[in-house]
């Protein structure tokens, strides 16, 4: 393991100005997505809409890098150009999805847990030679008002994140720790904080117990918000506050960088609370970004799998991007949504 090569690779990612294009939906959730807005559900219309999204001229001007499942990392454009070559000459690292989903977790009533370990240092080898720089692994924890989650799910997946994170660093992998406290329900932001800063400490615990080299990682975690049911919705600012109160509390400052999950945040709002975070000047690591929807959803509106429309759809990605990029810079405001 080149303990310095991976740091470097993780500071690129979190790169001034830059953030991640989240593109790694599951094929179940990407064919979702499409019949959404009209789009029969194919491989070809899979391929044909991240291929809009990679090709997205000017695109590594707002991203650092972009993360993909097996299926695309296997795709070419139309003409015969490998996806993974696409990425590189637009100057954006690849990234790869590797857990294999969250499955019900047993005696544990709605709670899950990410599977994917078994196999997993074979499959990390593959995705080296497909070109990959680094890999994702996503937690999923629901909340309530008291139950969850329990203190068996975070142990769960805070090993499995560990135990994926060692399996990285060791094949030259920077593994992205994606524990996400879901934002479903009526819980109140201060619940969220309370869960958000256990599942984080049990997450470090495990991840110093696996040996996993801190200064090569990041951490793509949930900003600090109340359930969407919750009747009492956070301004921007008292997001950020609670964000970084909490991550101040339990993320070590060996960290290189945090690039925020957007979590189903419209993409206006996700922008105006990173822009949030962004006064807390003394944090001692890079907030930035890691969006799927947040920067996909208007693009795919736009297109509705119509080739005619893919210029504007391409130009709506580009503003979402923009928009986030002046986000990590403190520079966004609503008059950058004025059509």
């Amino acid at each position: 393991m080149n303990t310095s090569a991976l740091a470097d690779t993780a500071r690129a990612m979190v790169a001034q100005g830059k953030g991640l294009l989240a593109m790694d939906e599951s094929i179940v959730t990407c064919n979702r997505r499409l019949a959404e807005v009209g789009i029969a559900e194919t491989r070809e219309n899979r391929r044909a809409w991240r291929e809009l999204l990679l090709t997205a001229p000017g695109l590594g001007a707002s991203i650092s890098g972009v993360i993909l499942v097996d299926e695309t990392i296997r795709q070419a454009t139309a003409g015969g150009t490998a996806f993974v070559r696409v990425a590189r000459d637009a100057g954006l690292l690849v990234g790869i999805k590797v857990d294999t989903g969250a499955q019900a977790m047993a005696m544990h009533r709605g709670e899950k847990v990410t599977e994917g370990l078994d196999g997993l240092r074979a499959r990390l080898e593959t995705y080296v030679g497909l070109g990959a720089s680094f890999a994702k692994w996503r937690a999923v924890l629901a909340i309530d008002d008291a139950r969850l989650p329990t203190a068996a799910c975070i142990a769960a997946n805070a090993h499995a994140l560990a135990r994926y994170a060692a399996l990285c660093q060791e094949s030259g992998l920077v593994p992205i720790i994606e524990p996400e406290v879901l934002m479903d329900g009526p819980h109140t932001q201060a619940r969220c904080q309370e869960v958000t800063e256990a599942v984080l400490r049990s997450v470090f615990r495990q991840l110093v117990r696996q040996g996993v080299v801190l200064e090569a990682m990041i951490l793509k975690p949930n900003m600090v918000v109340a359930g969407l049911a919750c009747p009492a919705q956070n301004t921007a600012t008292q997001v950020a506050e609670a964000t970084v109160q909490c991550l101040r509390r339990v993320a070590p400052a060996a960290v290189p960088g945090i690039a925020f999950l957007s979590g189903g945040q419209p993409g206006d709002a996700a922008s105006a609370r990173l822009n949030a975070l962004q006064a807390f000047k003394r944090t001692p690591w890079p907030l930035s970004f890691s969006f799927g929807r947040a920067l996909q959803q208007p693009a795919l509106g736009i297109w509705a799998g119509q080739a005619a429309h893919r210029a504007a759809a391409q130009e709506a990605l580009l503003h979402r991007a923009r928009c986030n990029a002046a986000a990590t810079l403190g520079r966004y405001s609503a008059a950058m949504e004025a059509p």
